[in-house]
């Protein structure tokens, strides 16, 4: 495990309910960013919890540290930059689809090098990102 790197979670009461996500930098076990509680879906903040991961990397210039998240679907949602969910879009949940659009397009407009990677939950434990609600 590399500590000079993010680890990404979300955590979502019910499903779509209220959702979070954050970001926590291993090596010190602080937490950088969070967004919500918002209306959502648990896949859907673990896809903006990896790009808003990347954007701040990207920002700070970091464009080799790794990123660990414990959600496959999300992975493989920011490989295709794209948010495939199937949350209703409604008067509810329009707030959160604009951030969902502005990722996609993020995504779509920068060529991120920093390596996704599964963090192997049945090897490591919980990712440090975990909001520990289970």
């Amino acid at each position: 495990m590399d500590i000079n790197a993010i680890a990404v979670d979300a955590a979502c009461s019910g499903n779509p309910g209220p959702m979070e996500y954050r970001g926590i930098y291993l090596r010190t076990g602080k937490q950088i960013f969070h967004y919500g509680p918002v209306h959502g879906t648990n896949n859907i903040g673990e896809f903006l919890a990896i790009v808003h991961g990347l954007a701040l990397l990207w920002q700070k210039g970091l464009k080799d540290m790794p990123i660990y998240s414990d959600s496959m679907n999300a992975i493989t949602w920011v490989k295709k930059r794209k948010c495939k969910t199937t949350l209703v879009r409604n008067e509810q949940t329009e707030q959160l689809f604009q951030v969902i659009y502005r990722a996609e397009l993020w995504l779509k407009t920068h060529a991120y090098q920093n390596p996704i990677v599964k963090w192997p939950t049945e090897e490591w434990g919980e990712i440090p990102a975990d909001f520990g609600r289970k």
